[in-house]
């Protein structure tokens, strides 16, 4: 692992450690106590210093959970030094420095991978075939948010030069899942960004989508708010609801809320651990040998979204 972020002593590293195709070699922080804290809690090795760790021969692969604007060197470093990557998302900040990693990673023949954890939950591959069957009758609108409390002062989303801001991190949420549920090519309508006054970044947004089918999709998100992770597909028939969409703990039980004109029913589905899901797919690339093209296809969409969703916003405002 290079860095100590909090992602990867809450779930991330848990979901390493449980995995039986991986093993959590070595922990490197430019914090000494930050290594030792780490490698204390999952049995490995403590480094000091990012380029201490891709230097080792006991590491195969690298979790890559830096703040966002850090990824495109560390990530093309750690591909350079012949390792496997899985990056915390989004994997960069524009679609420019995703495509040059991802041309890295296939010159060097490495699984590059973006940790998209709540894609891996067994939930929304329930909702798509629920969608695929005609439940909902023809599909019109998506409505899909991710807003979290505001942050520490020091929180590394709040610095510009960190890849911070709302859309990158929360925004990714609601602009992936209109990827995985709607039909590509989804095209960006309107946009509008909310920068702080002092800080330089944007902490809230809203996007207006429309996708190959006509259906429209209107996501929100923010760093300043309350929490709520959810989406609401509507169609001819009945619209659904799932709360807790990107987020879930492990042991979450999941429940489709279905309503239509004259019922109202309630699915509860199993839990499913995502991030361990996401690990998994990445340990399975990196065994097999088999590129994520179709993962890495995703990833570049959802960045190419996001910059035109930046040059959407700042059109208007010019």
């Amino acid at each position: 692992m290079l860095g100590c972020a909090n992602i990867a002593w809450r779930r991330t590293l848990p979901a390493f450690a449980e995995s039986s195709t991986a093993t959590v070699v070595a922990a490197a922080s430019r914090d000494p106590h930050k290594a030792e804290r780490f490698a204390v809690r999952f049995g490995c090795a403590p480094v000091v210093g990012y380029s201490a760790l891709l230097e080792r021969e006991d590491v195969d692969a690298v979790y890559l959970p830096l703040p966002t604007g850090l990824h495109a060197r560390w990530a093309a470093d750690a591909l350079r030094a012949g390792k496997h990557v899985l990056a915390e998302k989004p994997l960069a900040t524009t679609a420019s420095e995703a495509t040059e990693l991802i041309s890295l990673a296939e010159q060097r023949d490495l699984v590059l991978m973006e940790n998209r954890m709540f894609s891996y939950h067994t939930q929304h591959e329930e909702v798509r075939k629920l969608v695929a069957n005609g439940e909902l009758g023809e599909l019109r609108t998506l409505h899909a948010t991710m807003t979290i409390p505001p942050l520490p002062e020091d929180d590394p989303r709040y610095r510009a030069e960190l890849g911070g801001g709302a859309l990158l991190d929360v925004g990714f949420y609601p602009l992936h899942a209109a990827l995985l549920l709607l039909t590509e090519p989804l095209e960006v309508l309107g946009a509008d960004l909310h920068r702080h006054p002092e800080r330089g970044v944007d902490v809230r947004g809203a996007v207006l989508l429309r996708d190959a089918n006509g259906v429209t999709a209107h996501l929100t998100f923010g760093i300043e708010h309350s929490y709520r992770a959810a989406y609401e597909l509507s169609g001819s028939q009945a619209r659904l609801v799932l709360e807790r969409a990107f987020t879930p703990p492990p042991s979450w039980q999941p429940v489709l809320r279905i309503e239509a004109q004259d019922r109202s029913e309630c699915r509860t589905l199993p839990a499913s651990p995502q991030f361990l899901n996401s690990v998994n797919a990445f340990t399975a690339a990196v065994l097999d040998r088999t590129r994520p093209r179709d993962h890495l296809r995703t990833t570049l969409r959802g960045l190419e979204l996001m910059d035109t969703v930046r040059a959407y916003d700042h059109k208007g405002r010019s």
